[in-house]
């Protein structure tokens, strides 16, 4: 056997959504900074993703992270979130999968009963506490970058549908907010295909009749992702609801979303359901959670934007080495239109 190139691949899902980590086979990439070094992945480097995530080795709902040195001397490790249709600034789950990874396979030494990381993702750098017990990472709390509401009960006409009313957010990713039970839906798992579908058609809408553009950096913009949500409850002390997240190929997020968590917490700090510092735990459409929390209040050029902290576990579920033999005819993998869309 000979291949012409070798990944080492941690597998690891946070709360039920995969996000595999890449710990070897990649030295570094170009770039100052690591948002530079995303958009170098992408324009030149983008053949990894398609082997990493597209069939015969990967799937639809199948995330991938490359962990890589840091541009920021401060941080501890720098890594770029690998989705199915795009390379995201930010991502919850990823994040939480990335720290676990990085701990429990001793890429960075574990400290019990807590260690603090600083993580440079696209997006930023992301502050990170880890609750360590006998070598397991227990939690990953990471507080995220400033997040915002953009429009807030905004009409948008969707073919099929007629007008809806969405909201819409920057978590780290940019999302669509829908009213599920509005639209006929209680986020059950036997619903997941009918909200993908639907989600397709409504990200479309939005993205044609609003615009969505992050002040800080125009090349962050449009909605990437759909969140469909129940009602907002108070439960315990706490302020609970659930989600399920169209994601980009039109798919569920098998987790509460994390950065989609903390758009939710934008629109309902801005919508004033929310106090700064209450309790929210996001669920699941498989019945996973996150809890979070407004922990500062910002601003964003000239809008009001939230600190959230987002706690969740990770669990590896594998070790192993992804290869491509010379002669592959799928160098970059494939996708089918019957589940990729």
């Amino acid at each position: 056997m000979r291949w012409s190139k070798t990944f080492t691949v941690v597998g690891c899902h946070a709360e039920g959504e995969v996000g595999n980590v890449i710990t070897g086979g990649v030295m570094d990439v170009p770039g100052k900074t690591m948002f530079e070094k995303k958009e170098y992945l992408e324009a030149h480097m983008d053949d990894i993703r398609g082997l990493v995530l597209f069939e015969p080795r990967g799937a639809p709902y199948v995330n991938a992270n490359m962990i890589l040195p840091p541009c920021d001397r401060s941080a501890d490790l720098g890594y770029v979130i690998l989705e199915s249709t795009e390379y995201p600034p930010m991502s919850g789950s990823n994040t939480i999968c990335v720290a676990t990874v990085a701990l429990e396979t001793g890429i960075v030494p574990m400290q019990e009963p807590e260690t603090r990381l600083r993580m440079e993702a696209p997006a930023g750098i992301i502050e990170v506490r880890c609750t360590c017990e006998n070598g397991k990472v227990k939690q990953v709390e990471f507080t995220n970058v400033p997040a915002f509401a953009l429009h807030l009960d905004t009409p948008v006409e969707v073919e099929g549908l007629g007008t809806i009313t969405v909201d819409t957010s920057y978590g780290g990713m940019t999302f669509a907010h829908v009213n599920a039970r509005a639209l006929g839906f209680a986020v059950k798992p036997d619903e997941a295909h009918q909200m993908s579908l639907l989600g397709q058609k409504i990200k479309k809408a939005v993205n044609e009749q609003l615009t969505v553009v992050h002040p800080d950096n125009p090349k962050i913009r449009d909605v990437s992702n759909v969140i469909f949500e129940g009602p907002v409850e108070r439960v315990d002390g706490r302020v609970e609801s659930i989600n399920g997240t169209v994601c980009l190929h039109g798919r569920l997020d098998r987790s509460p979303t994390g950065t989609g968590t903390t758009g939710r917490l934008a629109v309902m700090s801005a919508k004033r359901q929310i106090a700064k510092g209450e309790l929210f735990r996001n669920k699941s459409i498989i019945g996973t959670h996150f809890d979070s929390r407004v922990i500062g209040n910002t601003r964003v050029r000239d809008l009001d934007a939230v600190v959230v902290t987002i706690a969740g576990q990770a669990w590896i579920t594998s070790i192993g080495q992804y290869g491509l033999d010379p002669t592959d005819p799928y160098p970059r993998g494939h996708r089918l239109s019957d589940v990729w869309f």
